[in-house]
């Protein structure tokens, strides 16, 4: 008697925004023709914290995987490009007050090297520049409130985020998941049924209705009701490393005339986004609550945005900042807030969202659908996480700031992840900072070279202008002149934003 073949298992999401809506999208779209299913569990009561609503380039990733062009989401989501984050106030050393940290792109392998060698230079007391905003074509084209789509003659586009609404994003992805099997249940759970192994057996509605599943993924929130709360994942908090834990947002009409960045600009206690959308701004300002107080924050952030006499209201945001010690918890993977939360500085939350269901995809299928990999899935997310921590920790812990008691407080800290340590000991060692990131963070880091040289570069950390030296007579600098002459004339093959933005859906 042949044996009967394995049912293909069971997926189940509980929750849905942007986190669960991205990995229903993810998983049924590489696992459709094996005949698994998909179903979304969404309370249509829960909305969606719009926290961050910017990317680093995974997302478009995550679109061209799926096949979905900017023309059928971007006008959906009020969507536009981010080609960066612009950096002001978080160095006040003279000629670094402000820095562009790029994606970076194609172009960019002919200038960085003058960058690099540049600040290898500086950093042994050499008076170069090495200014970040000097080397790299996506700084350019924000400049000039260019699009990051080229023209056809051009061949080497940049890399590129986006900036969107979150409710919208959710919303969209939805409506395409579904039209293509994804099972989606509107209702709230109210009970978590495990089995004798002390797996997700079940769960089960409001009304009554029981939903089983094989593998079940936590997209709840900073609830966490099934990782954390059901099957009691450990989480880690990162309290030592990063003081904020609110958030103060309101949105502002949008101008004319914007650019394709983020602006992240330091505040007496912590730091605000502005985020350009296609019918607004948004505007936010991540603080720590031990330093300032919420009146206080609100009134710092509307007289900053310059919304100090307006009736509109602003929210209140409260950030449970860490992660779980492991993703993937007997039969279940907690993603987005139900996973962990870095505040939004680099944008990384859907970034790690993507990862993740990515990453779980490669580890159950290679161990034919068993949590054979499940330890070295956790091991690379982990990994993934505590990269994104200290490259976010540096930003505090280097800025060259000492005005209010957050900024001093900051700068003396001493409760260093060692990754960072070890980073910013090859900085001030003047090591080779590519070798030293992959030493350090592994063939695969978080952040690659180029980001950890913008961002030391980009606070001035070199030495005292007073102690700089001139060059050498048979030392060289690279050619700063010669490549703005380059980048600028690169900058020449893309077209201005507003030409430049997805303006009209494709047809469904």
């Amino acid at each position: 008697m042949t044996a009967a073949a394995p049912q293909p298992p069971r997926i189940v999401i509980l929750g849905g925004g942007s986190a669960g809506w991205i990995t229903a999208c993810l998983l049924h779209h590489r696992w459709a023709g094996r005949g698994i299913d998909v179903t979304v569990i969404e309370s249509p009561e829960i909305g969606i914290i719009g926290v961050g609503e910017g990317s680093t380039p995974e997302l478009k990733a995550f679109f061209d995987r799926l096949g979905i062009a900017e023309g059928e989401w971007m006008a959906a989501c009020d969507a536009t490009f981010k080609l960066g984050i612009r950096f002001t106030g978080w160095s006040r050393r003279a000629g670094y007050e402000s820095y562009f940290h790029p994606f970076n792109g194609p172009v960019d392998l002919h200038t960085e090297p003058g960058f690099v060698h540049n600040c290898t230079l500086a950093r042994r007391g050499f008076a170069v520049p090495a200014h970040p905003d000097d080397w790299f074509l996506a700084t350019r084209l924000a400049a000039e409130r260019k699009g990051p789509v080229p023209a056809a003659s051009f061949p080497f586009p940049p890399s590129y985020g986006y900036h969107f609404d979150a409710y919208k994003l959710g919303a969209f992805l939805r409506d395409w998941a579904t039209r293509r099997g994804v099972v989606h249940i509107p209702a709230r759970v109210s009970e978590v049924e495990t089995n004798d192994a002390g797996d997700i057996a079940a769960l089960l509605t409001e009304d009554g209705t029981r939903i089983a599943g094989d593998i079940f993924f936590d997209c709840s929130g900073f609830r966490s009701v099934l990782a954390q709360d059901a099957l009691g994942a450990r989480f880690i908090p990162f309290g030592e490393n990063l003081f904020n834990d609110r958030a103060v947002v309101m949105p502002t009409p949008q101008g004319a005339a914007y650019r394709p960045q983020t602006d992240s600009t330091a505040m007496q206690a912590g730091w605000r986004w502005s985020i350009p959308l296609t019918t607004r701004v948004g505007n936010g300002y991540v603080y720590s609550s031990r330093f300032i107080s919420d009146e206080q924050a609100e009134k710092e952030l509307r007289a900053a945005i310059g919304t100090g006499h307006s009736d509109e209201p602003v929210r209140f945001l409260q950030m449970k900042v860490g992660r779980v010690a492991e993703s993937w918890t007997r039969n279940c993977v907690a993603t987005g807030l139900a996973q962990g939360f870095i505040e939004p500085l680099e944008a990384t939350a859907l970034h790690i969202a993507i990862r993740t269901a990515l990453e779980f995809a490669d580890a159950f299928e290679s161990g034919d659908f068993t949590p054979t990999h499940r330890e070295t899935f956790n091991t690379r997310i982990g990994q993934r996480y505590d990269g994104i921590r200290d490259y976010i920790v540096a930003h505090y812990r280097m800025s060259q700031r000492g005005d209010t008691d957050y900024w001093r407080e900051n700068a003396a800290n001493q409760a260093l992840p060692d990754g960072l340590k070890a980073m910013m000991t090859a900085w001030f060692t003047h090591e080779d900072m590519r070798a030293a990131n992959s030493r350090i963070n592994g063939p695969a880091p978080a952040y690659p070279a180029m980001s950890w040289h913008c961002l030391f570069a980009g606070y001035g950390t070199f030495p005292a202008e007073a102690k700089m030296l001139p060059l050498p007579d048979d030392v060289h600098a690279a050619d700063v002149a010669a490549t703005r002459r380059m980048i600028a004339a690169c900058a020449t093959n893309f077209a201005p934003l507003q030409a430049a933005v997805i303006a009209t859906p494709a047809p469904v």
